[in-house]
């Protein structure tokens, strides 16, 4: 959780204590005081978008955790990221591993969308995505009967 007046170590260090050797000059004291983050999605993702879940529905696998709208990256040769994740939570706090809920923005290794912001409708039990690439905002929901 962010803590008011916490440091989490840029540009000093990154995942707590791991210093950044490109980094000039060192900053030992304050790595020392980096509080390592509660959770990580791996490296170029672009996590920009977040939302929680306030109910179920989207289904009960998706009642309790949060929706993470994953831009991508640009630079890497394998693409990272390009989707929308979900991380199931237990008890206000993180219970597992990122699971994707939304993808399909990749074909022959192009980008065709790049999910940017995402926001959990529990009125309606839906999922907006705004896609910054498409110029478009989806609209996941489950197939109501």
């Amino acid at each position: 959780a962010v803590r008011p007046g916490a440091f989490y170590g840029w540009p000093y260090s990154y995942w707590g204590q791991n210093v950044d050797p490109r980094v000039r000059p060192q900053q030992p004291d304050m790595v020392r005081r980096a509080i390592r983050p509660d959770y990580a999605l791996g490296s170029h993702v672009a996590a920009l978008g977040i939302s929680f879940a306030t109910g179920a529905g989207l289904g009960p696998a998706y009642a309790q955790g949060a929706f993470v709208g994953q831009h991508g990256s640009w630079n890497r040769q394998d693409l990272a990221g390009y989707k929308v994740v979900f991380i199931p939570f237990a008890n206000g706090r993180p219970a597992g591993k990122p699971q994707d809920f939304l993808t399909g923005f990749i074909k022959d290794g192009h980008a065709r969308g790049r999910p940017v912001g995402v926001s959990y409708d529990p009125v309606h039990g839906a999922l907006l995505v705004a896609d910054d690439l498409s110029n478009s905002v989806w609209r996941i929901a489950p197939t109501r009967r």
